[in-house]
């Protein structure tokens, strides 16, 4: 991250003869999204005493957290069978329960009786195959998970068009666990559940040891010192330290929102091995968001903003595949930044050589999936509990 001489405050208000504004707290977290208000949410839990701090360049759930669909997907980026051939049948069932326990977790501790209020229904996933291939290689997916105790059900074409108002697909088969969500209702609601100080409009700079020992946080705004410093930046991690520069890749995702049309969609779908998604909202909204494979090769880096190609291929996808919307008004077009991982998986661990600066990220496009589970590992991690070793950052070396 940046920040001029010009924009840095602590020069600009005079303070640069006389010393930085410096605050103390027991626990500094940089990023007030869904990942950094879930390990504000279980340090509390852990130490009601903590004295946290959350540090924000924008505004609360302003990056990643708030430019997604809110999909709260278990399991991974891939599909089930898909896992298996990467990670083996072990691991990529622990990754899958992992998901499932995150959903689980979400509902006791965040959700509660505010389903309603934040948008969150639990009524499945669908990902459809747009080609025979793929609805084989599906059905061949739901098996194996079935066997396993996952819950899913194959659905046909015209199954898939009578429950999702989707056409032109082969069939597909739907996941009966996962959920969706207003993400920023969610996070808002995050925020009313843990006792920290919020300081948004912050920007990091960078992270220094003191004499004593402890760490501190550099801001535009001032000093934050403490004995650990969190990260959870996701796809800007690299940004503030280069050990995330080959770990964690920052890519861009491109949404399209179209106009309400009456409800008629089942539960929100996943196409094209969940590289395109998309779901009606309670409120008739369609959101429509992925393609970013016609652009693999530029769709990276931390500017969040859309490009032609890609937007002209969702409005497409809609033409083709939900005609009861071809005749909607686009009213917002955007993009987020997601944390891609190297190896596909979340990690959370320290900085090697600094026990005190903490880490969790890379979530891969499944940051709500994944993250409230994750952020929970890294303060087990902490208190010196043991954390999946497929989600310790040590299996980078």
């Amino acid at each position: 991250m940046s920040t001029s001489f010009w924009l840095d405050r602590t020069i600009s208000d005079g303070l640069s003869g006389m010393g930085r504004a410096k605050k103390t707290y027991d626990a500094v977290i940089v990023g007030a999204g869904i990942s950094g208000l879930s390990t504000a949410y279980w340090l509390h839990r852990e130490d009601p005493s903590l004295k946290i701090a959350i540090i924000e360049k924008s505004r609360l759930a302003f990056g990643a957290s708030g430019r997604n669909a809110g999909f709260i997907t278990c399991g991974s980026v891939e599909h089930f069978n898909r896992m298996i051939n990467k990670h083996g049948l072990d691991q990529a069932t622990a990754i899958w329960r992992f998901a499932q326990e995150n959903l689980r977790l979400l509902k006791e501790h965040i959700i509660n009786d505010s389903a309603e209020e934040i948008g969150f229904e639990n009524r499945g996933a669908y990902s459809l195959a747009a080609q025979e291939n793929e609805y084989e290689e599906l059905k061949t997916c739901a098996s194996i998970m079935n066997k396993l105790g996952i819950r899913t059900e194959v659905f046909s074409s015209e199954q898939v068009r009578n429950q999702v108002g989707a056409h032109n697909f082969a069939g597909g088969i739907k996941y009966l666990d996962d959920a969706s969500v207003n993400p920023v209702k969610l996070v808002q609601r995050m925020r009313e559940r843990v006792n920290v100080d919020l300081f948004e409009g912050t920007e990091a700079i960078g992270i220094v040891a003191t004499d004593d020992g402890s760490r501190v946080l550099r801001t535009d705004g001032g000093d934050f010192e403490a004995p650990m410093i969190l990260l959870n930046l996701n796809g800007y991690s690299a940004q503030i330290h280069p050990w995330f520069a080959d770990k964690i890749y920052p890519t861009r995702g491109q949404c399209l929102m179209l106009e309400a049309v009456p409800r008629f969609m089942d539960a929100p779908c996943y196409a094209n091995f969940y590289l395109d998604y998309f779901r009606q909202l309670p409120s008739g909204e369609l959101l429509i968001g992925g393609f970013r494979q016609i652009e693999k090769e530029t769709e990276v880096g931390t500017s969040d903003h859309t490009t032609e190609p890609i937007q002209k291929a969702l409005h497409e996808f809609v033409v083709t595949h939900l005609p009861q919307f071809k005749d909607a008004r686009v009213t917002h077009r955007w993009s987020g930044v997601m944390g891609f991982a190297r190896d596909g998986e979340p990690m959370v661990g320290s900085i090697p050589g600094d026990q005190q600066v903490f880490f969790a990220g890379g979530y891969t496009a499944h940051g709500i999936g994944l993250s409230f589970h994750t952020a929970k590992c890294l303060v087990d991690m902490i208190f010196g509990r043991e954390v999946p070793k497929w989600l310790s950052a040590r299996r980078f070396g």
